[in-house]
């Protein structure tokens, strides 16, 4: 796999950070090399070149301070493509070849559980970044996953949506399901479909679409022709964004449109689909609402908004980011406290601990999860143009769900919202 530029630049930043910052003394010691595999082309590079940058932010931070065990810290990671298929050769090259000392997970569910055997085999610590019920089947005691869907994580990106949806009066009586067959996808609607069973709601459509699929205008009138109440969706970036223009071409009727729709959060979508955002409910971890500060959260996406136009990523960094550096934040305390790079002990501490980092604190469950879920559910309101700026300020993205977070009522039915 070929350094691409936007790797060269990345760790040329590492590089700097540990040459100009940290004493020279301090780095007697071989680099200490963190793995891993991230998306940097295909339909997963947005969200991955800007994880990269929050955790090679935190790379920085940590070397400006000594590094980690007296050992500037390194970052090694090839480009998976945004092909699952690609991540078990990068990691047993990362672990072969550049026998790196720890290793952390690509972005997004489908790119992480390929990696998980390589890292079981080796009974590794693996903090994984945003996968949805990844170690469901793997048990595996030192994964450790960064996405606050709770313990039970197939319901995660459903439920708030949902419990949202029977607040409409008056309350909805069918839904439409519709999602690619792809891990993630499979997974999400799997727990939507047993709570939508325990709330009493009618399934009138439930489908999946290939993972290639770029005509999303069929689907859309097909879930149409069932007349649904409401109207669910979980995908991947570029199918998000071909079903909510199908659906504003269709001219989709229904109460309530949205669901876990990856790839809405992120800025270069919001520029794209501008003002056809209005009315649709998606789940989301960070915007910029009132309701919802971290300490430190706020200085790090200046500090990431400064830096992102010379990388050519996400100018706003809400979604991805800020969990890429919490995530390292979690691993650096864990190796720091422990005074090794013991694998046992790094684990037993991570499960023990609640760390305080820029999303919150976080603390995990024993099956890797965070204990308790803090997704939120925002509906898109009064978006107008393409001016990504508008988003930095809050009533864009209004949180409609969990109460103890919500800054707006939801408003419906979604058929307005779009006239």
């Amino acid at each position: 796999m070929q350094f691409n530029a936007f790797r060269r630049g990345m760790a040329a930043l590492a590089l700097a950070a540990a040459a100009l910052v940290a004493p020279a003394a301090a780095y007697a010691a071989a680099p200490l090399k963190i793995g891993l595999s991230m998306s940097l082309t295909g339909g997963l590079a947005g969200g991955g070149k800007s994880a990269l940058l929050g955790m090679m932010m935190w790379v920085e931070d940590t070397n400006a301070k000594g590094g980690l065990l007296g050992r500037p810290v390194e970052l090694v990671f090839y480009d998976d493509q945004s092909s699952s298929s690609n991540v078990p050769g990068i990691y047993t090259k990362l672990l072969e070849v550049d026998k790196v000392d720890l290793a952390i997970s690509a972005y997004a569910t489908n790119q992480i559980a390929p990696a998980m055997p390589i890292v079981m085999q080796r009974n590794l610590v693996f903090m994984a970044l945003f996968g949805t019920g990844v170690n469901d089947k793997f048990h595996y005691d030192k994964y450790f996953q960064i996405l606050p869907n709770g313990k039970e994580t197939r319901f995660g990106p459903s439920l708030g949506f949902l419990e949202t949806a029977m607040t409409m009066q008056p309350k909805p009586k069918t839904i439409a399901l519709a999602g690619a067959d792809a891990e993630y996808a499979q997974t999400v609607l799997a727990g939507a479909r047993e709570k939508i069973k325990e709330m009493g709601l009618q399934i009138v459509y439930d489908r999946s679409y290939p993972p290639s699929t770029v005509d999303f205008i069929p689907i859309v009138r097909s879930i149409q022709a069932t007349n649904p109440d409401v109207v669910y969706v979980a995908s991947y970036p570029p199918d998000t964004v071909g079903m909510v223009r199908a659906a504003h071409e269709t001219g989709l009727k229904t109460r309530m449109f949205g669901g876990g729709m990856i790839g809405l959060a992120f800025a270069p979508i919001k520029q794209q689909l501008g003002p056809l955002l209005n009315g649709i409910v998606a789940y989301d971890v960070y915007v910029p609402e009132p309701t919802m500060k971290f300490p430190g959260v706020e200085e790090f996406l200046k500090k990431y908004q400064a830096k992102a136009p010379a990388e050519g990523v996400d100018p706003l960094g809400f979604y991805l980011p800020p969990f890429a550096y919490a995530e390292l934040q979690i691993l650096g305390e864990a190796i720091t406290q422990v005074g090794s790079l013991d694998q046992d002990r790094i684990a037993a501490y991570i499960h023990q601990t609640n760390f305080h980092t820029i999303v919150g604190d976080v603390k995990f469950a024993e099956n890797g999860e965070w204990e308790k879920s803090r997704l939120v559910f925002v509906q898109y309101r009064g978006v107008a143009g393409s001016d990504v700026n508008q988003f930095k300020q809050p009533g864009k993205a209004v949180i409609v769900y969990p109460p103890e977070l919500q800054s707006g009522k939801f408003e419906y039915p979604y058929t307005e919202a779009q006239k």
